[in-house]
């Protein structure tokens, strides 16, 4: 009996042990397992997903996916009598050296890249040798069917330091992470010695990226492209920039600088060309910073467009400093519309004086200055307004005519179109719509960010810029029978703590037509050389791409 009951126990004890076990590899150690399992036949591989494409306004890619391949080969499959032969079939088809393959073929792994952004033509080459363990990746490197064009707009795609790709600057930066896409996942499968077989299973969701379609308008950017390398050289300028914004909605429809550079060969250029300067660079704007003072001013009832200016008679003494006009020229009693007509720097410096400190950066925290705008760009910047207790007399005086203070032109632009606008100051935005991977469409909505000015002061401002355009010293190159809001800029550069007379930087912002505007437009000319007046050099080439936009808008004379 009792050796009965020993054999009982020690089959249960058996038992036990079993169901312990099984218990402890299936349930306690079953992730572990799992892997361990899934190492010995496979392992993961990323799956890149297809990098969203930008679009220009009427559905135009201006920036593209060309598909290429990774060559890649297992060298364990390749035998020792044929790696001569693959190494030369490989290297006519790919132009790299024999001898680079041959080597690689030699080492003892199971997965060696051979070359990248293959092109299709010479994948189906080397598919028709039906080389065993040669094999083929997709990959996806940008292209540019319009070359450089909006080439600081769009930015470009480098690689990070884990050797992904990724975005720089403008939009490429900005919208990086929705471009990108969502990776997906692979098991590379192993057959029973080890060696990867060339397919894939396992995939788990990818999601390509999301592609833009911007509000830039192709025909636009083109003209205005073409026009400023013109003018560029035509004035003999170090450089040069153009903004157009639909002062409405805030769209930008074109936006350019030069000189540029390539985003399809960027590492060929110098990298101080990357950065957009329209919302980059801080300079000072001079005259056309007049209009934002000066509406700010009639908008707080300080000061009407019949006001005369009491200290215009000659040079105004300010803190120590003498201010005087562009010309040397005085107009006693002047009012406000002369004094914007001649471009005043005293009548200013009185209109400033009238608002006072705390009434001027109250005027310009609403138009905006001294902020970024919130463009949909990488790479905006701002220089914040000195605080209240750093302002002296003659900074208020300078800050009236545009000196002594520093904007990017975006800010400028955007602040202007405010004018433009019946007050409302809206957000600028180049993309309009975002093509999500999964098929679906956002709209971005206009978005207004503030209103410095009433419409009716801004319906005043625009009568005085609409005489200042008509009458002022860019007249002689006005298109007759169009009415357009405008204002010269001619801002003396600061260099070693003072002016330098002799480089300006030359401009001309306006808009029209100047009842319901169409476009608002910005161009900045760096150091002309032919002459330093913005009404000699910016103003010109103002007047010759508005009138190619009013033909193109199909906007007749008094429209």
């Amino acid at each position: 009996m009792w050796r009965y009951r020993v054999v009982l126990f020690f089959l249960f004890t058996c038992f036990f042990i079993v169901i312990a076990r099984l218990f402890y590899w299936q349930v306690v150690k079953a992730d572990q397992l799992a892997l361990l399992g899934k190492s010995q036949y496979g392992q993961e591989v990323t799956l890149l997903p297809q990098r969203g494409q930008i679009e220009t306004s009427d559905g135009f890619p201006i920036v593209a996916n060309k598909l290429s391949y990774l060559v890649f080969a297992n060298p364990k499959e390749i035998t020792d009598k044929n790696r001569e032969k693959v190494s030369l079939d490989l290297s006519s088809i790919l132009k790299i050296d024999a001898a680079t393959i041959s080597a690689d073929l030699n080492e003892n792994l199971l997965w060696v890249p051979i070359k990248q952004n293959v092109s299709v033509d010479a994948k189906t080459e080397i598919e028709n040798l039906q080389i065993p363990g040669v094999g083929f990746e997709k990959q996806y490197s940008r292209f540019y069917p319009e070359a450089s064009m909006a080439a600081q707009l769009v930015g470009f795609v480098g690689k990070d330091i884990s050797g992904n790709d990724k975005g720089y600057f403008g939009l490429e930066g900005y919208y990086n992470r929705l471009l990108r896409g969502e990776p997906g996942i692979a098991v590379q499968i192993h057959d029973a010695f080890g060696r990867p077989i060339l397919a894939k299973a396992n995939n788990s969701s990818q999601i390509n990226g999301s592609s833009l379609r911007l509000s830039i308008n192709r025909a636009i950017q083109f003209i205005v492209e073409k026009k400023l390398k013109d003018g560029v050289k035509k004035y003999g300028a170090v450089s040069g920039m153009v903004g157009i914004m639909n002062p409405r909605t805030g769209a930008i429809i074109a936006m350019a600088s030069y000189p540029s550079y390539d985003p399809g060969s960027y590492a060929n250029y110098p990298d101080s060309l990357y950065a957009n300067p329209f919302i980059s660079d801080l300079y000072e704007p001079g005259s056309t910073f007049k209009p934002i003072v000066m509406s700010g001013a009639i908008d707080q009832g300080l000061i009407t467009p019949e006001t005369e200016c009491p200290i215009c008679a000659g040079p105004v003494s300010v803190g120590g400093y003498k201010i005087h006009t562009w010309d040397n020229k005085y107009h006693k009693n002047t009012t406000m519309i002369k004094v914007m007509q001649h471009s005043d720097n005293t009548g200013m410096v009185f209109v400033a004086q009238t608002l006072g400190v705390s009434r001027m950066i109250d005027t310009l925290n609403k138009f905006g200055i001294g902020e970024t705008t919130g463009i949909d760009l990488q790479g905006e910047i701002a220089m914040p307004l000195k605080p209240k207790n750093l302002w002296y007399p003659v900074d208020l005086a300078t800050t009236g005519f545009g000196q002594g203070i520093s904007v990017t032109p975006i800010e400028l632009l955007d602040a202007i179109s405010a004018i433009a606008n019946n007050g409302k100051r809206m957000e600028p935005h180049v993309v309009s719509e975002i093509l999500t991977g999964n098929g679906n469409t956002i709209k971005i909505q206009p978005k207004v960010l503030d209103t410095p000015i009433s419409k009716e002061t801004a319906k005043v401002m625009t009568e005085i810029l609409v005489n200042t355009a008509n009458n002022g010293e860019s007249k002689w190159t006005r298109i007759k029978g169009y009415r357009i809001a405008g204002k010269t800029g001619t801002a003396s550069i600061p260099i070693d703590g003072h002016y330098d007379p002799t480089k300006t930087i030359a401009s001309f912002i306006g808009y029209a037509p100047a009842d319901h505007p169409k476009f608002a437009m910005l161009v900045i000319l760096n150091k002309p050389s032919a002459a330093i007046y913005g009404s000699e050099t910016a103003a010109p080439l103002f007047y010759a791409i508005a009138r190619d936009l009013f033909i193109y808008y199909h906007i007749g004379p008094d429209d």
